[in-house]
């Protein structure tokens, strides 16, 4: 008997390899989910098919900030609550909710998709450092806070645009 063979069906393999595909997903996790889902009461499943696919089609990125929103500009950028003068520069629309959880920072954001990252080929013009330099030319920010990441990456990011700034 080949002990790597797990029989299983082709629908089973096929929601498996997509879930492995998702960050943080090992092949044994995915294999658990899979499972799970298929256990699972129709319903449950339905609603998380149909979540999946309503956020890839109501989701977009704000033509200020480029922060995921389903409104344009969104909510933050919108808000007249909001501290217009500061802008706090973050790697990944998941940082501003981090940021956001502690109720401390009051102002807007600036969401780079990425950073500078030459071994993986990711340099200034892969992520949005014009678009930055653009908000910052109207002479409203007096304030720009640095927040990206404490790894390599987002050190030599943060010394990049401090500099240019």
């Amino acid at each position: 008997m080949n002990q790597g063979f797990i029989p299983t069906t082709e629908s089973v393999s096929k929601l498996i390899q997509e879930l492995n595909k998702l960050p943080g997903i090992g092949p044994k996790s995915a294999q658990r989910l899979a499972y799970h889902l298929l256990r699972a009461p129709d319903e449950q499943a339905k609603l998380l098919a149909e979540a999946i696919l309503s956020v890839k089609q109501k989701t977009r990125l704000c033509s200020v900030c480029f922060n995921v929103t389903e409104s344009d500009p969104c909510p933050i950028c919108r808000s007249d609550q909001r501290d217009q003068t500061k802008i706090c520069i973050v790697e990944q629309p998941q940082d501003i909710l981090a940021l956001e959880h502690t109720g401390i920072y009051n102002g807007l954001y600036h969401v780079l998709h990425g950073a500078i990252s030459p071994t993986e080929g990711i340099g200034t013009d892969d992520i949005r450092i014009k678009e930055l330099m653009n908000r910052l030319q109207g002479g409203s920010v007096e304030e720009v806070i640095l927040a990206t990441n404490t790894n390599l990456e987002g050190e030599q990011t943060a010394l990049y645009l401090n500099n240019l700034i």
